[in-house]
């Protein structure tokens, strides 16, 4: 392991194969800015680029975009609402209300140490532990990935203001529906497709969360009419310095490294991914706050903003694991990776580190350089960045529809797409009308394939059984984990409730006794 890993840093420090870094995170920030392109388009674009290339080279590269777009994806989502990728959704729920409060600035500033934080710490964990991880995550199987998705689901709490949680619920549900439109995976057949060819892959959840949030944050500006002469006359002092307190940094401190540790560890999962890693690790943060601190996510938290920020780099670090180790792919991105590698000739798997340790460490070692190289180019570049918000509306509403409609469509090159944005925007707007938030919807479209597939699966290994969900310890230990997070708040809300009425009815009883008196 020492040789090869020495042969790696040999191979990543050679100056072509940092330059290869430098271009891709250059290439993959820019590409992930842009709503909607993300990590897959960017890592797309490189190949053609990569075939003139030795494998070590070409790899680094795309691993270079990779990263660099999930790292330049947050700051559209923190700027104008119009997620750059997938996995920084959950960004945009803290890291928008900070740019609306004139704190950009010190948002952007917060979400490129997160990122820089998760990445490393992914990559360092990945360059000591790839083969251990890589046995751990072959022994998940169908009952615990759907008991994992069934924790997932109970973060739905965490997206949900407060008195809100039955909107929440129902939002989740709707979210679960819309996820199952399109071909059954176990079956092979169709279903909610009303007989449209465009159905049969589904919705994808890119146009979902682009309909939701960029899409919908534009009309509903032009409709509450917020454009004035002011927002116009916006200086760059308005926007908020990018320097974090100390106070800021013990804050926001553990919960970077629980999040970085915790994205990893869902990266590792084959099909779990950065963004599921977003969602789950805002959840977690949230679910551990305190009740005032709880009030503040969803407003500009700064604990809301650092969680998913260090977990989806984190993971998308992670998700190498079973792509160098298995032959894997641990998300869509790491599949057209997985693609360029065969097509070098390599066939990624357990022999890969011995077989071309020159590939296997020196992308690993890449890594870190890489995240380094993202800090340092994103860091100074926050003040002109930062110029998007001084745009004015007339301009910046329309820049935001273009690239949100053309993201979508680069996609799947299918205007039908572009048709079903604008259905969901319009229902989107309606149930926004209704004070119904968004995010839970999310949630549930996207653990909702993997938790109907997973369950699938569990049922016919297990005979049509339910018992597989007590069988395996591991399983029997995520559902309890879960049913311990769905029952925990209303059981301390209820004895918080009988506490408080048990103080205050002596009081009552005196003041009533007075009166009579």
């Amino acid at each position: 392991m020492l040789d090869g890993i020495m042969t790696g840093l040999a191979t990543a420090v050679m100056p072509f194969n940092l330059l290869m870094v430098v271009i891709g995170c250059f290439a993959g920030t820019f590409i992930g800015m842009l709503p909607g392109l993300g990590p897959i388009s960017a890592v797309a674009l490189m190949i053609p680029i990569t075939y003139g290339l030795d494998p070590s080279s070409g790899i680094i590269l795309m691993a270079g975009v990779y990263y660099g777009a999930v790292f330049g994806g947050s700051t559209s989502s923190i700027l104008i609402n119009a997620p750059g990728c997938a996995s920084t959704v959950v960004t945009s729920f803290d890291g928008y209300p900070l740019a609306q409060q004139k704190q950009a600035g010190k948002a952007l500033a917060l979400a490129a140490y997160a990122s820089f934080t998760g990445g490393t710490v992914g990559a360092l964990a990945l360059l000591f532990a790839a083969p251990a991880l890589a046995k751990v995550s072959l022994s998940f199987q169908s009952s615990d990935y759907f008991a994992l998705m069934i924790l997932g689901l109970t973060a739905v709490a965490a997206f949900s203001g407060k008195g809100q949680v039955i909107k929440s619920l129902i939002m989740t549900v709707f979210g679960l529906m819309i996820a199952t439109v399109g071909t059954d995976v176990t079956s092979g057949t169709t279903r909610f497709t009303f007989g449209s060819v465009d159905l049969i892959d589904g919705i994808s959840f890119l146009l979902l969360a682009m309909a939701t949030f960029a899409l919908t944050e534009v009309v509903m500006t032009v409709l509450k009419g917020q454009h004035t002469e002011e927002d116009e006359q916006m200086d760059m002092s308005q926007l908020g310095s990018m320097k974090l307190s100390m106070a800021e940094v013990k804050h926001v401190a553990p919960t970077i490294g629980r999040s970085s540790i915790f994205g990893f560890l869902v990266g590792v999962l084959p099909g779990a991914g950065a963004t599921i890693a977003s969602f789950l690790a805002y959840g977690l943060e949230r679910n551990l706050a305190s009740a005032k601190e709880k009030l503040k996510f969803g407003k500009g938290a700064l604990r809301g903003l650092a969680a998913p920020e260090s977990a989806n780099n984190a993971a998308s670090t992670g998700s190498f694991v079973p792509l160098l180790t298995l032959g894997i792919p641990g998300s869509g991105t790491t599949a057209i990776m997985l693609g360029a590698l065969i097509a070098y000739g390599i066939q990624p798997g357990p022999r890969l580190f011995m077989d071309h340790p020159d590939v296997f460490w020196s992308v690993i070692i890449s890594m870190y350089f890489g995240n380094l190289i993202l800090l340092i180019l994103n860091l100074p570049l926050i003040p002109y960045i930062s110029r998007l918000l001084v745009i004015p509306r007339p301009i910046l509403i329309p820049l935001i529809l273009f690239f949100s409609i053309t993201g979508v469509y680069l996609v799947s090159f299918n205007t039908f797409d572009i048709h079903m944005m604008v259905v969901i925007t319009v229902i989107a707007i309606f149930l926004k009308l209704l004070d119904f938030q968004m995010a839970p919807m999310l949630l549930g479209f996207i653990l909702g394939g993997l938790m109907e597939n997973n369950l699938s699966r569990a049922l016919t290994i297990a005979d049509g059984s339910f018992a597989f969900l007590w069988e395996r310890p591991l399983t029997l230990s995520i559902v309890s984990v879960a049913v311990i997070v769905m029952l925990v708040p209303p059981i301390l809300d209820l004895w918080k409730k009988r506490r408080h009425i048990k103080t205050e009815t002596p009081g009552l009883e005196t003041v009533v006794t007075d009166g009579e008196g």
